[in-house]
């Protein structure tokens, strides 16, 4: 599969199914289907699904969601399906977010991630996030969430 062929779309309530099943096999703490649709019907967020562009209709293998106010932005969630992780999946989705806020004036970025997610604390870094935080026992009640920026 190539990875430069791929479609980011706005996500659909009919993808709810496939968003969920990603979400649940790869986060301590799940957003449930409600959340995503609030999300989905608040004014100023924005939640994108991935897939493969090849022809048939390809199943969702990433989504992101974030929000922007004036110039600034918060990631609230990514996600890449297990099976196609380590392929830059994370990455496009990031270059995707990253210009479509800045077409759009956001100036400062924000994020918290789970203190021991190397991996994405390394993707986040890969962009210019610098860490300027941490909440104690955020997630769950029990780890830290290490809260990240990018100023531009």
């Amino acid at each position: 599969m190539e990875w430069e062929k791929v479609a980011i779309q706005k996500m659909d309530i009919q993808e709810l199914e496939e968003v969920l099943s990603i979400e649940t096999s790869s986060s301590l703490t799940p957003w449930s289907k409600n959340m995503f649709i609030k999300e989905m019907r608040n004014h100023f967020a924005h939640c994108f699904v991935i897939r493969n562009e090849e022809p048939p209709r390809q199943p969702v293998i990433g989504f992101i969601c974030f929000r922007n106010m004036t110039d600034e932005s918060e990631l609230l969630n990514i996600c890449v399906h297990p099976h196609y992780r380590q392929l830059g999946i994370g990455k496009k989705l990031m270059e995707y977010y990253i210009d479509f806020s800045s077409r759009v004036g956001i100036k400062t970025f924000y994020l918290e991630v789970h203190s021991s997610n190397q991996s994405a604390i390394h993707l986040y870094q890969r962009f210019s996030y610098q860490s300027s935080g941490m909440r104690k026992k955020f997630y769950q009640g029990k780890f830290d969430a290490l809260l990240m920026m990018k100023k531009v």
